[in-house]
C-alpha cells in the first residue's frame, strides 16, 4: 500500500514533485458539533479524513489538512459546537481550490463527512467551474441508503444519519478508543408537523442528540461499511482522473 502523500508534513519541493507525478488533492470536509453522549465532537471529521487516507494510498492522490467546521446552526448551543455560515464554508472551499490551483493541482476531490456541508459543496464546485481550470468532484458515502440497508439493522430518522448504528459503527472501526458504547442510545424523536419549514432544529428534538439506535452499532458492521465506501469512491476518483498521466 502507498505512503500517504500528506500535504501538512511535506517540503515544499515534495509537494511540487508530488503535484507533477499525480497533480490531484483530496480535501476532508467535516465539522465539530455534537454526537450523542458516546461519541466525540470530531465524528464528521475523523471520518471524513479515514475515508480519504484510504483513498490516497489507493490512487496516490495528495491528502489535504481536514476542514474541521462546517454549518452546525442547529447545534450551536451545545457546548464545543463551532458552526460557520453555509456561505463561509462555500467561500473557505473555492479559496483552497483557487490556491491549488495556481501551482498546477488539476483536480480536487472533496470527501464530506457532514451532511449540512453537501450544499456548500455543490455550490461552490458550481461556481469555481467559471472560475479555475480544475475539475472537481465531492463526495459524500455514495449510495449511502442502498449500503446502510445492508449493513445495519436499524432504521433512519427520517432518512438522516447523526451519532446513529451508521456512525457509531463507522468509528468504532477506525477511533474505537474515542467511541464509549456504555453510554449509545436509541432515539427516535417526535417531528413535528412545522419541522422542515419553519426555525425548529434538530436541537430542539433530541435530548440524547442521537437520531436512530446507536446500541446496534459494532465494529464488524463499520468495517464493513468502510471497505464499501472506500471502494466506491476510490472507483469515482480514478474515473474522475483517468486522463491525468501518473
Amino acid at each position: 500500500m502507498a505512503k500517504v502523500k500528506e500535504i501538512i508534513n511535506m517540503t515544499r519541493d515534495e509537494v511540487a514533485a508530488a503535484i507533477e507525478e499525480f497533480p490531484v488533492a483530496i480535501l476532508p470536509l467535516g465539522a465539530t458539533e455534537q454526537h450523542g453522549h458516546h461519541l466525540p465532537l470530531g465524528v464528521d471529521i475523523f471520518l471524513a479524513e479515514g475515508l480519504s487516507k484510504k483513498i490516497c494510498e489507493k490512487t496516490g492522490a495528495i491528502l489535504l489538512p481536514s476542514l474541521p467546521f462546517g454549518y452546525s446552526w442547529v447545534w450551536r448551543d451545545i457546548p464545543g459546537t463551532v458552526s460557520l455560515q453555509q456561505h463561509h464554508v462555500e467561500a473557505v472551499i473555492k479559496d483552497i481550490a483557487h490556491s491549488l490551483n495556481r501551482y498546477g493541482v488539476k483536480t480536487l476531490i472533496l470527501v464530506n463527512g457532514h451532511d449540512s456541508n453537501n450544499s456548500s459543496m455543490k455550490y461552490a464546485t458550481r461556481e469555481l467551474q467559471d472560475e479555475v481550470e480544475m475539475d472537481m468532484i465531492y463526495l459524500f458515502y455514495p449510495d449511502i441508503q442502498h449500503v446502510m440497508k445492508q449493513n445495519c439493522d436499524s432504521e433512519t430518522w427520517h432518512g438522516m444519519i447523526h451519532a446513529c448504528e451508521f456512525e457509531t459503527s463507522l468509528m468504532l472501526a477506525l477511533k474505537p478508543e474515542l467511541v464509549d458504547m456504555s453510554k449509545a442510545v436509541k432515539e427516535y424523536p417526535d417531528q413535528p408537523p412545522l419541522y422542515g419549514k419553519s426555525t425548529i432544529s434538530l436541537g430542539d428534538l433530541s435530548k440524547s442528540g442521537v437520531f436512530g439506535d446507536a446500541t446496534l452499532a459494532s465494529k464488524e458492521k463499520g468495517e464493513r461499511l468502510l471497505q464499501t465506501f472506500i471502494d466506491k469512491m476510490v472507483e469515482l476518483v480514478k474515473l474522475a482522473t483517468r486522463d491525468i498521466k501518473k
